[in-house]
């Protein structure tokens, strides 16, 4: 099997991660890295990596056909549109652009050079989404093993450790929890659901930076509610996801799979019995009794190992499509626009 040589823009957390963890070498082989900073480029020669000595380098190298942008968010439309026009294929980590605008030029660049664009939204095979994903399927086919039509969906990302490095706490680099978390929770929303009808959205500024640490989007579907949570101020663990159905509840608590769906047991002869709430009482709101539910174990769904880069290697060696499609890929952006509108006039945007 013929290796793609691919080189790595950026040797930081991502890059790196990438190059130790990510590309798989049965298919390819890392040309080089470089990085605009002295260290990260000593850290890269330290790890066995050729440093290149500027893009320049890079694009002139014949043998290198490939490049992944790994930089700071505000640099991903600079290097994906310089590389595209040296006639080398690019991945792009997300957010890919700062504006559907800079991602749409991206596009016409590496359409009129004839070369593979990728963007490397790597989330939308994780387990546990998979695994929503496969209860809303089987919800809305019908399978009378799942937990019926899906009405709402809770997708949550939280944690207590604020706005992470450096660069992401500034708006100018393309910082901030939407750009961060938001573009990976919006696009398996699109995934399972395409574009919203409209969303609502509201940031968080709590830590005094000029971007956001945190938001909450809904995204509002013909019959089917997404709420999206991301908050880096949550000290105590939440679930990753709650689904909600006409014949039962889901909760994913974790990236593990730690979960169980929750079913209801419908008799004519339960009688819902009220419980004392606070200074009321209440039977709506009354917990269910245990005779009166049934607990399942998740049907997990897991994906197949090195998924996006077997695509990518298959789409630069035999022209075969890619999973991360364009136009999901703008719908993100689109979304990701409406909402900062929708948090800046406190209304709700149609899409």
């Amino acid at each position: 099997m013929r290796k793609i040589r691919i080189a790595v823009v950026g040797y930081g957390g991502m890059g790196e991660y990438h190059c130790k963890s990510l590309i798989p070498r049965d298919k390819f082989d890392i040309a080089g890295v470089y990085d605009i900073d002295g260290n990260r480029r000593a850290a890269a020669a330290k790890d066995g990596l050729r440093v290149f000595g500027g893009k320049e380098e890079i694009a002139s190298a014949s043998d290198c056909e490939a490049v992944l942008i790994a930089t700071p968010n505000d640099s991903h439309a600079e290097y994906v549109e310089y590389f595209a026009a040296a006639g080398k294929h690019v991945i792009c980590e997300k957010p890919v652009a700062l504006s559907s605008v800079e991602y749409e030029r991206m596009i016409e660049a590496s359409a009129a050079h004839g070369v593979v664009f990728a963007v490397h939204q790597n989330r939308r095979w994780d387990a546990d989404f998979l695994t929503v994903k496969n209860l809303f399927e089987t919800g809305r086919l019908g399978d009378p093993s799942g937990i019926g039509r899906i009405l709402r969906i809770e997708s949550r990302v939280q944690g207590g450790n604020g706005i992470p490095g450096d660069w992401r706490k500034f708006k100018e680099k393309g910082g901030g929890m939407m750009l961060d978390w938001g573009v990976h929770l919006i696009d398996q929303a699109v995934v399972m659901l395409g574009k919203p009808n409209s969303v609502y959205c509201s940031y968080s500024f709590a830590q005094g930076f000029d971007v956001d640490d945190g938001f909450k989007l809904t995204a509002e579907y013909d019959g089917v509610v997404v709420e999206i949570t991301v908050y880096t101020d949550c000290y105590i663990k939440t679930p990753r996801w709650i689904v909600y159905g006409e014949n039962g509840t889901a909760v994913i608590e974790d990236w593990d799979l730690n979960g169980k769906t929750v079913k209801p047991v419908f008799s004519p002869e339960r009688k819902i019995a009220g419980i004392k709430a606070g200074n009321g009482f209440t039977k709506t709101m009354a917990y269910r009794t245990a005779d009166s539910l049934v607990e399942e174990d998740l049907p997990r769904i897991y994906p197949e190992p090195d998924v996006f880069y077997n695509e990518f290697y298959a789409a630069v060696q035999h022209g075969a499509p890619l999973s991360v499609k364009p136009e999901q890929v703008m719908t993100v952006m689109k979304i990701m626009e409406a909402a900062e509108r929708s948090a800046r006039t406190h209304e709700s945007v149609e899409l």
